[in-house]
């Protein structure tokens, strides 16, 4: 490779930023974030999106308009020294030359607390323009001191139409070079494919398919062919983005989830897909919905939980892909089924008192007297057995500490088995009363 060479994302950066492709809810002529990149009066910010959607970029363009140094740190690769370099060089552009200081910070997640912290004073003081770069939720990565101090700018995957126009651009760019790059409609779709949203890239699939062409001579033109049989040579790995750490991984289950919850099959499976298409362990999607089955459908229909435990050991058994259609099984069900989130609430109810009551005495009639000592402190004395009275029912019997009010947490709903178990509490609830009226 010669000396000279420079990356294909490299050689068509935009140079302005009426460039960008995309992003246009933070780049659109009337938004804040133009506005003040336009003008050159910047303010400290995190630009928070997922690879290849022009971060970077965005910090090197504010540059220019802003008349300012521009300093880039990495946090993968600096350390405190670096650091201080970078405040001192900002201090002294400030107080000397009264130039300020963009400090870019990419993946600015991997800095610690203390790290971050350090930012804080040179921020509020002016010292420096703090823009960080994350592809991770700022909320969970980023410091709420310093999270308080900027704004948070989110950056989304670029779309299909979006992706094409960045193919344009590098045609563009070819031309001005004196060479024309031929590449059909259908490569054009496999190439964004394979990209999936990540402009970067698919500058790098077409740099390295540049590579592998030679100019040809076209009607007098120099020509570079790009085509699918070459696209496919040079694509290695998963097509699909899957972070197995970060937002995207949690956003996708989320929505998995909150397709079962809504009774939504098909949405549910194209998660499951999803997912399984991008690398997620078929395990930690088996535990999921597990939790799903008692979460969400619960005792409306306790086949849920069950069959979702038969499909958790089918996908340990069988791993995937053999195992998978056991899992698209139990999520089809899981959809399908009578939904009650009344296990759920009770419980959640239930544990709050449990915490806020404290260490409460096990009433004497309900604590367990296996020794002789324990039956003469009294312990079991009056418990009443169940099994012996009509319904197997203790009318009236209380089961809470002597401290502790009853409560109702759970509340069925009318869906699927629960509206048996409600006419069953309401008749049980009926007996209570009945032997609360009668008279002693």
């Amino acid at each position: 490779m010669p000396a000279e060479y420079r990356p294909l994302a490299e050689q068509i950066r935009p140079d302005h930023i009426d460039q960008v492709i995309g992003q246009q809810h933070l780049l659109g002529l009337d938004k804040p974030l133009y506005t003040a990149i336009i003008s050159g009066k910047l303010h400290s910010m995190v630009l928070w999106g997922p690879p290849g959607t022009g971060k970077t970029t965005l910090a090197r363009l504010m540059v220019k308009p802003a008349d300012a140094d521009f300093v880039q740190l990495s946090a993968v690769l600096s350390g405190v020294k670096d650091i201080r370099g970078a405040i001192d060089l900002a201090r002294k552009n400030r107080e000397q030359y009264q130039r300020s200081t963009i400090l870019f910070i990419d993946e600015v997640h991997r800095f610690n607390k203390a790290q971050q912290d350090s930012f804080l004073p040179h921020v509020e003081n002016g010292d420096i323009v703090f823009i960080g770069a994350t592809t991770e939720n700022p909320s969970f990565e980023v410091n709420n001191a310093l999270l308080s101090r900027v704004r948070v700018y989110p950056l989304y995957r670029l779309q299909t139409d979006d992706l094409r126009q960045v193919i344009k651009r590098v045609q563009g760019h070819l031309f001005d070079k004196n060479e024309t790059l031929k590449i059909d409609a259908s490569s054009q779709s496999l190439l964004v494919e394979f990209a999936d949203g990540d402009a970067r890239r698919l500058l790098n699939l077409l740099d390295l398919a540049l590579q592998m062409t030679e100019p040809v001579d076209d009607n007098g033109v120099a020509t570079r062919f790009v085509d699918q049989n070459l696209i496919k040579q040079i694509v290695t790995g998963e097509p699909r983005r899957f972070d197995k750490k970060g937002d995207l991984f949690y956003d996708q289950i989320s929505a998995l989830h909150k397709s079962v919850r809504g009774s939504a099959p098909d949405a549910a499976l194209y998660w499951l897909a999803r997912m399984l298409d991008g690398g997620c362990d078929s395990l930690y999607i088996a535990r999921r919905v597990v939790r799903m089955a008692s979460e969400d459908i619960g005792n409306a229909d306790p086949r849920a939980l069950q069959l979702a435990l038969n499909a958790w050991d089918v996908v340990h058994r069988l791993g995937n892909p053999e195992g998978d259609l056991a899992l698209a099984q139990a999520v089809v069900y899981l959809a399908c089924a009578a939904k009650s989130n009344a296990v759920y609430i009770a419980f959640k109810r239930a544990m709050e008192e449990a915490r806020s009551s404290g260490s409460l005495e096990v009433p004497i009639h309900l604590r367990n007297a296996p020794t002789k000592l324990m039956k003469e402190m009294g312990y079991g004395h009056a418990y009443q057995y169940a099994h012996d009275y009509d319904n197997a029912y203790v009318a009236g019997e209380n089961y809470f500490p002597d401290q502790l009010q009853a409560s109702k947490y759970y509340q069925p709903v009318s869906r699927g088995l629960e509206i048996k178990i409600s006419e069953k509490l309401a008749q049980l609830m009926e007996l209570d009363n009945a032997k609360q009226q009668k008279p002693e």
